[in-house]
């Protein structure tokens, strides 16, 4: 079992950079940030771009390895985040991964006024997200004329250290972003049920989108350990680091779902993921432990 921490980018760099060191000290497995212009009531306060948050955690960092959560195409065109990607990847020594979702309405979707999107028509962007993404990082010079991007020999030259790029843990629920996921993604992510108050039904529900996924997988032709899978444990009604003995229970209940990899978040002062960061510490004291169960 792999264990990763979000750093919400709210903080600046003097708080953040602290904190991005101490996920690798601490020995989390893998450090993400989030990938949006803003999120949920937290817009009105500070928030920074993932790319360069990304790219300071790279240079303060070694060993652990960073990740977007997750990358849209709400505000994302395949062409220029293949070079920022790129240039992550290089700055990190290969140590990027790439999660990346449909994206879904609200601030993102809004704030550069465009229309909401219906739900299939954000999965059919998504799906021509992934091709031309996937397409530029694998090849020196890619030209693409699609219904919702356009690149005209747009170059990836010298290509990521990560080869033939770095892996996409794609983010899905959804019977089309499922089968999406299990066609392109090196990875899969989900967050369950969104609107469950109880903690054993959302537990219960995450083992049917598990097993939805498997038969995605089993329809692409690949075999069930394919792709490696991440839960994210604070989508449930009890945040995963509001105690040592729930992060406990949350690990033990996703490995006996079998996934490979659970993701938490840095406690927050209030609001989202209210908590302790004493918690965190004594969680962080616990992971040879938790991580081999």
């Amino acid at each position: 079992m792999r264990i990763g921490i979000v750093i919400l980018p709210d903080q600046r760099w003097a708080v953040a950079s602290r904190r991005w060191r101490l996920a690798e000290e601490y020995g989390f497995d893998h450090a993400w940030t989030y990938d949006h212009l803003g999120w949920r009531d937290l817009i009105a306060g500070p928030w920074f771009d993932s790319v360069p948050t990304l790219t300071a955690a790279a240079t303060v960092t070694s060993r652990i390895r960073l990740g977007t959560y997750v990358a849209t195409p709400n505000f994302r065109h395949p062409v220029r985040f293949a070079r920022e990607t790129t240039a992550i990847d290089d700055i990190s020594g290969g140590r990027l991964i790439l999660g990346l979702g449909a994206g879904g309405i609200g601030f993102d979707s809004a704030v550069l006024g465009g229309p909401e999107l219906s739900p299939r028509a954000r999965v059919d962007r998504f799906a021509e997200f992934l091709e031309l993404f996937d397409t530029i990082l694998r090849q020196p010079s890619t030209t693409w004329s699609g219904e919702w991007f356009s690149a005209v020999d747009a170059r990836s030259i010298p290509g990521p250290v990560q080869q033939p790029r770095p892996p996409f843990v794609i983010a899905a629920n959804g019977p089309r972003a499922l089968r999406l996921a299990a066609r392109f993604g090196d990875g899969w992510v989900t967050t369950g049920p969104q609107q469950a108050d109880d903690a054993d039904l959302w537990w219960k529900e995450v083992a049917v989108t598990r097993e939805r996924f498997d038969a995605a997988l089993t329809a692409e032709g690949r075999p069930q350990d394919a792709m490696d899978r991440y839960l994210n444990l604070d989508s449930s009604p009890v945040f995963s680091m509001s105690s040592v003995a729930a992060f406990t229970d949350a690990i033990g209940r996703a490995r006996e779902l079998g996934f490979t990899d659970v993701i938490t978040h840095w406690p927050r002062e209030s609001s989202w993921y209210s908590g302790d960061e004493k918690v965190l510490e004594a969680v962080a004291a616990e992971l040879p432990r938790l991580r081999h169960g």
